[in-house]
């Protein structure tokens, strides 16, 4: 399966800025082709790349004032290779977050799913974040944590994800946040996922219904939201002017000269509504 993702970001900088972006793909995904460019008039600056603990490429750089371009392409296929998680990563992802405060919800959790475990236990709580939160672009606030999503009923992905997480940890299972490239998400842009640790493997969790999970590219990883900020800044003013993303799955039948005409006819693996949310599946 071939995946294509790409993001767009227009920035305006007030003066000197500390800038740290999270949008390329992560370091396990296979690329086979990748550009990443940030522009300033005819400025090309050069960022650091940083991989940390789980393979999330954070690109920094010190922006100056005025108008700051960035591009981002990649090509992508195949699956990501599964990988061993260590003692200390699975302890690290029970434990209460920022946006994560599997304490605070911990008796509810143990009320509502009392006796449940394993995939029964995913099950059951993918199925109440879906059926309990109202998907509500442009209501929630960055600050929301899972504990106001619970209380609002509303959010988007990073809400969703954000309490999906905070019920497991308090039910004794690792759970991860994953910031991703979603094909077929309706509306486009960047998605966020939770993710399940259960024998030896992570699983998953999308409790908007909103992308078919065999298609996602990761980006991030971490504990919440916090660790997997796409635009992260120091030092300064920065004000967003234009974000645009999209990502979508090459049909296998495509050509050069007939592929945007593709483009229109979503393949399965895209497809949010072929996804079978009750089954166990990795994020590739």
């Amino acid at each position: 399966m071939q995946r294509v993702v790409t993001a767009e970001m227009d920035l305006d900088l007030g003066g000197s800025v500390d800038l740290i972006f999270q949008i390329a793909a992560s370091q396990a995904v296979p690329v086979s082709n990748e550009r990443l460019t940030f522009t300033q008039g005819d400025r090309v600056y050069t960022p650091t790349e940083i991989v940390d603990q789980s393979g999330s490429r954070l690109h920094r750089l010190q922006g100056e004032a005025g108008r700051v371009e960035v591009r981002y392409e990649a090509t992508v296929d195949g699956q990501v290779a599964t990988s061993r998680t260590s003692d200390l990563e699975a302890i690290t992802y029970l434990r209460p977050s920022r946006y994560c405060q599997s304490d605070e919800v911990f008796q509810q959790a143990r009320r509502q799913f009392r006796g449940l475990s394993g995939h029964e236990l995913i099950a059951a709580v993918s199925e109440f974040v879906s059926s309990s939160t109202t998907y509500t672009p442009g209501l929630s606030q960055g600050t929301d944590s899972a504990v106001t999503t619970l209380m609002t009923g509303q959010g988007v992905c990073r809400d969703y994800a954000h309490v999906v997480i905070a019920l497991l940890r308090a039910m004794d299972m690792p759970a991860r946040y994953a910031a991703c490239y979603a094909p077929g998400l309706q509306p486009m842009d960047f998605h966020a996922v939770a993710e399940a640790y259960l024998d030896g493997a992570w699983y998953v969790i999308d409790g908007t219904r909103l992308a078919n999970r065999r298609s996602l590219v990761r980006i991030a990883t971490g504990r919440d939201a916090a660790d997997c900020a796409f635009l992260s800044y120091h030092g300064g003013y920065v004000g967003l002017q234009r974000l645009r993303v999209d990502a979508w799955v090459v049909p296998d039948d495509a050509s050069l000269t007939g592929f945007d005409a593709q483009r229109s006819a979503l393949p399965d693996v895209a497809d949010p509504a072929l996804d079978d949310f009750t089954a166990l599946i990795q994020l590739g």
